[in-house]
């Protein structure tokens, strides 16, 4: 069920609260109907996934000639995502920390925002004009990705999306005119609270293990591929994902072996390897046979872990050394980490992080370049407050 979020008041002057507090993330169908809409959606994504001059036919063709196989997947794991599940209850919980330890921008109002599925950025947005933001009144809203590792290809395609909406259901105007003033927080691959929720779910598989091969463990993370033309244009989410990857690794000591490898990689086109399944793989070919996979590059379950790692690499490994660690879902730990990035975010009066200014040294998008502008540029805005 949706979280209901009730209305607010508000003058837009006097109070600094109420805030929007705004989970952004690709979403998953919630049942096994939603699927082709979903697929559709997704293919359609040049961001995401760019298939050329021909996206508008190839998309399409695409998503309809993989709906049955990925709709027998979902099935397989439930009916459905567990995503929007996890987001609203991940989101409820950190708007519950904000309230009590950020008074002064409180109430905090929880609301989701997927890019393929619902409740997509304009049904999202729409709620917001409904519950009392803009329309003359003002008010503050965060689009706080749920992607920790920053990718044109998904925080930028999600704040692509909400920027269209934000022109199309409030126009160009500025919050001065009494339109909702947005802040980004943009990545936060190395925040301490993310790092530790990922080391205690390694460390306690790690326990499963007989104390005499423990430390020979090899922890493998995973972390959603990238087309290579993605990469080559400049995008920072490798780097950022290695960055997360070390940190773990860090605060492990370092304990074990482990290696960074890259999955869910779609159609014909180079994508940054090694692949997650090559790489179990070939490990149990030589004999490694304790192997953890960790969902690095994700803040909950979904078909990429539940599906793809579960029943795909991990069953046809064969072996029962090869295990996952568990995703970070409802970790206090984790949200407790959310909340403290949140805070972070809401003090320190900026609109987005300084890497979010600058562009990909390949990039030629207009779209990228009008978004950032807006984003960065409502800098100005929350210094007046």
């Amino acid at each position: 069920m949706a979280t209901i979020v009730p209305p607010v008041t508000q003058d837009g002057t006097s109070s600094r609260g109420p805030t929007a507090m705004v989970f952004m993330n690709m979403g998953g169908p919630s049942t096994t109907d939603e699927v082709g809409d979903f697929l559709s959606r997704l293919f359609a994504d040049a961001d995401l996934i760019p298939l050329g001059r021909l996206q508008s036919y190839l998309g399409p063709l695409i998503s309809r000639r993989r709906t049955p196989k990925i709709q027998k997947q979902y099935a397989a794991i439930g009916g459905g995502s567990p995503i929007r599940k996890w987001s609203e209850y991940q989101s409820s919980e950190m708007c519950k920390i904000l309230d009590r330890i950020s008074p002064e921008t409180a109430p905090h109002k929880p609301y989701v925002a997927f890019r393929y599925a619902d409740p997509l950025t304009e049904e999202m947005y729409a709620r917001l004009l409904d519950d009392g933001f803009g329309k003359g009144k003002g008010g503050r809203a965060v689009a706080f990705t749920q992607y920790p590792q920053y990718s044109c290809s998904t925080t930028g395609s999600s704040l692509n999306e909400l920027w269209k909406w934000r022109m199309r259901l409030e126009g160009k105007g500025a919050h001065e005119d009494g339109k909702i003033m947005w802040s980004v927080i943009d990545r936060w691959p190395v925040h301490h609270g993310l790092v530790e929720a990922f080391a205690q779910n390694v460390e306690q598989q790690l326990e499963t293990y007989p104390v005499e091969r423990k430390k020979d463990v090899v922890l493998l993370f995973s972390a959603h591929s990238l087309p290579m033309s993605v990469v080559n244009r400049g995008d920072t989410y490798p780097a950022e994902v290695a960055a997360t990857v070390y940190a773990v690794m860090q605060r492990l000591g370092f304990s074990n072996p482990y290696r960074l490898c890259w999955q869910s990689q779609v159609g014909p086109s180079a994508w940054l390897g090694a692949q997650t399944s090559d790489t179990v793989g070939e490990y149990v070919k030589k004999g490694q046979t304790d192997l953890i996979l960790i969902p690095i590059a994700f803040t909950s379950d979904h078909i990429e872990t539940l599906y793809e790692l579960d029943q795909e690499v991990i069953h046809e490994a064969g072996h029962p050394g090869v295990k996952r660690a568990e995703s970070l879902n409802g970790s206090p730990v984790f949200i407790e980490a959310l909340a403290d990035v949140a805070f972070t975010h809401l003090r320190s009066g900026e609109s987005c992080s300084r890497q979010m200014g600058l562009r990909c040294q390949g990039c030629k998008s207009e779209k990228c370049l009008e978004q950032k502008k807006f984003f960065v540029g409502q800098s100005n805005s929350l210094s007046l407050r």
